[in-house]
């Protein structure tokens, strides 16, 4: 097998932060010295080194006062491999959040828990909490393995459910940082005892095949200068998305025989969703099946992507860091052929899979072993006390009473395991009490939707994404009812900035932060998360989403396939083609419709009738008032042949809804003539 080439040095210039991680000491400095200074922030340098054991330094724009300093505050994220929270740590995060954050705790969508609003002061003191009850945020952040997510459903009786959930862990030791660094500073060099590491994985670490380890170093897989950027991994089981596996940079699925005995796994590589605006060369991408592997060999092939990664991926642009990039760059086949050099032999061919399908798990369901599990929708993943809504309150009470183990879903959601049949009504009757909707009283928009955090305190964040989705949600719902598709749903999500955090790229209709109040619209990927949606519209003032959406609406419930099962939003806008929706958009309008007086406000009395809504060619456009709240009137400018025919094709050519062009001329002319 031929040995691959030693990494030649490159020519370019590395980036800023390949130098601090070289400097840094395996990750003790600047943030050991600097955690002493009586100061409420970390430098910029120490901050890029602070990820790498779980936190990120942010502000809360909320609170910015000019001329005043920032109101730094910390985000700190646990390392939950598979999802999975002892009651212990649980409760120990809870207090934490009441003690030193924000009195909230977040579901992340990679299965762990974020903490917000901690303060520098306090931050040894709650990583310390954390790592003393069962818990670690060593990895969480920063350029190497971030958390390794698997199906969170808790089933006993299904082994290869039980594989997935236990390589999961594996990996995750295999690939954990060996720097003392992360006990020095936040436990003062106390090792906490924690579970013992499978043999195997400690013998595959110190295991040197071709190359994948450092001889002599702290870090035998990483060395000085651990990954070029952040690096994904999942492992679920034939047929289960839960984990959006497409979107990681490794995943695995479990293989087994017909006695469910595990023989090996299928590999993907190659996803991975961050992009940035304005940059071509920046894109998301779905992973490419590799190959099988036998489990035997499993630790080895995983480093020997990590290796191949490692060596010859990019650090000199951080933007083009990922390896989804370098299997782009290269093609599969040179890829294949690098990392069989590390490997020592040859890739085995891909083994035939099912389908995959996007499972939550939501609900009362059978574990496989006499008892129970309930699976908890968490919107946007805040779990959180206000008003009648008690979630934080409720979990607390139930996890405190009864022990229960948790799994954090992929899709910020949570279930209690390991419920005996007996306690099941009082489990219910505490989440009734609270407030909590069970799965089939969550309308389904929300169920199957995400956001990122975004604003305040994010600061990637372009725009809203958590705050704002409530209302989108709301908006969207009233428009199905409105255009008389009253029963069907869709995956949405949210994020704030381009980096994909929600996976938005993934969903039916994807909102990615442009500008304040302004999104990207992404449309066309599948309900099951197996194919990528594409760009449709730009700079989307969100004031203006019904005017987008409605005549897309209207399309697909005129043309929607009857088939066995109906035909989902994101496969209908996949098969008409994006060439198809803007032609329709834009010879769309809604016929005028009567407008009565009711308690001194205009309503439209005919909005439930669908039959007013028909897409016309005609040499008019509709012009709307800035609300798109449904009881303003809609009044109509006429316009010149020749002038509608320019107008409709800038339409089709820029991906705008002909009345939003429309509307942005008319606005740009009377601000130009100071009529604004």
């Amino acid at each position: 097998m031929t040995q691959p080439a030693t990494p030649t040095a490159t020519t370019q210039k590395l980036s800023k932060v390949e130098g601090l991680k070289e400097q840094s000491n395996y990750l003790r400095e600047p943030v050991a010295t600097e955690l002493l200074e009586d100061t409420n922030s970390f430098s910029e340098n120490a901050n890029q080194i602070l990820k790498f054991h779980g936190s990120y330094q942010q502000d809360n724009r909320d609170n910015r006062v000019k001329g005043q300093e920032k109101d730094y505050q910390f985000m700190l994220r646990t390392r939950s491999p598979g999802g999975f929270i002892p009651p212990q740590l649980y409760l120990t995060i809870d207090r934490l959040s009441d003690r030193y954050g924000n009195q909230t705790i977040r579901a992340t969508t990679r299965q762990g828990f974020q903490l917000h609003g901690i303060l520098k002061k306090n931050l040894k003191a709650a990583i310390a909490a954390i790592v003393k009850n069962l818990g670690s945020t060593l990895g969480a952040c920063g350029d190497l393995n971030r958390n390794v997510m698997a199906p969170p459903a808790p089933y006993k009786n299904r082994p290869e459910y039980k594989y997935a959930w236990e390589y999961a862990n594996n990996i995750a030791d295999l690939l954990t940082p060996q720097s003392g660094a992360y006990y020095e500073i936040w436990l003062d060099g106390e090792k906490v005892i924690s579970a013992e590491e499978d043999p195997e994985v400690v013998a595959a670490r110190k295991r040197n095949t071709n190359g994948t380890n450092f001889e002599d170093k702290e870090e035998p897989i990483y060395g000085t200068h651990y990954m070029p950027r952040k690096f994904k991994c999942s492992v679920t089981v034939p047929g289960d998305n839960s984990v959006d596996l497409y979107s990681q940079d490794l995943s695995l699925v479990v293989i087994t025989n017909s006695q469910g005995e595990l023989t090996g796994f299928d590999v993907f590589a190659g996803g991975g969703l961050g992009r940035s605006h304005n940059q071509e060369q920046t894109f998301p991408r779905l992973a490419d099946p590799i190959c099988y592997v036998d489990k035997a060999d499993v630790y080895d092939l995983v480093k020997a992507i990590v290796a191949t990664q490692r060596d010859y991926g990019d650090r000199t642009n951080r933007r083009h860091a990922r390896m989804k990039y370098l299997i782009e760059d290269w093609g599969l086949d040179k890829f294949k052929k690098v990392v069989e050099g590390y490997f020592g032999k040859p890739l085995q061919p891909f083994k035939t899979l099912p389908e995959f399908k996007y499972l939550d798990f939501l609900g009362w369901q059978e574990q496989g072993d006499g008892k129970l599990f309930l699976g908890i929708s968490i919107e946007n993943g805040r779990i959180k006390d206000e008003g009648d809504f008690q979630l934080k309150t409720a979990l607390k009470e139930i996890v405190q009473k009864y022990q229960l183990p948790m799994y954090l879903s992929p899709h910020q959601n949570l279930i209690l395991a390991d419920i005996e049949p007996e306690i099941k009504e009082e489990i219910q009757g505490i989440l009734d009490r609270c407030g909590i909707k069970t799965e089939t009283e969550i309308d389904p928009l929300v169920r199957y939707s995400m956001a990122c955090p975004a604003l305040p305190t994010c600061g990637l964040a372009i725009t809203e994404s958590e705050r704002i989705i409530p209302s989108i949600l709301e908006r969207l719902r009233a428009l199905l009812v409105k255009v008389g598709l009253k029963e069907e749903h869709f995956v949405v999500r949210m994020t704030g900035c381009p980096n994909g955090c929600a996976r938005p790229y993934l969903a039916e209709i994807g909102f990615v932060g442009q500008a304040p109040d302004a999104y990207q619209i992404w449309l066309g990927g599948d309900p099951n998360q197996t194919r990528l949606a594409e760009p449709y519209m730009d700079k989307l003032n969100i004031k203006d989403l019904e005017t987008a959406l409605e005549p897309l609406l209207v399309y697909f419930r005129k043309e929607q396939l009857q088939q066995e099962k109906p035909e989902s939003f994101g496969d209908f806008c996949h098969r008409v083609g994006f060439e198809a929706l803007r032609s329709f958009s834009t010879s769309y309008q809604t016929a005028p419709t009567k407008v009565e007086l009711a308690n001194g406000h205009l309503v439209n009395s005919g909005m439930e009738k669908t039959e007013v809504l028909t897409p016309v060619e005609s040499t008019e456009t509709t012009a709307t008032s800035q609300s798109t709240a449904p009881n303003k009137v809609r009044r109509r400018i006429s316009v010149r042949d020749d002038v509608y025919d320019r107008l409709k094709q800038t339409a089709a050519r820029q991906g705008k809804p002909l009345v939003q062009l429309a509307t942005e001329a008319i606005e740009a002319y009377l601000k130009e003539n100071g009529d604004s």
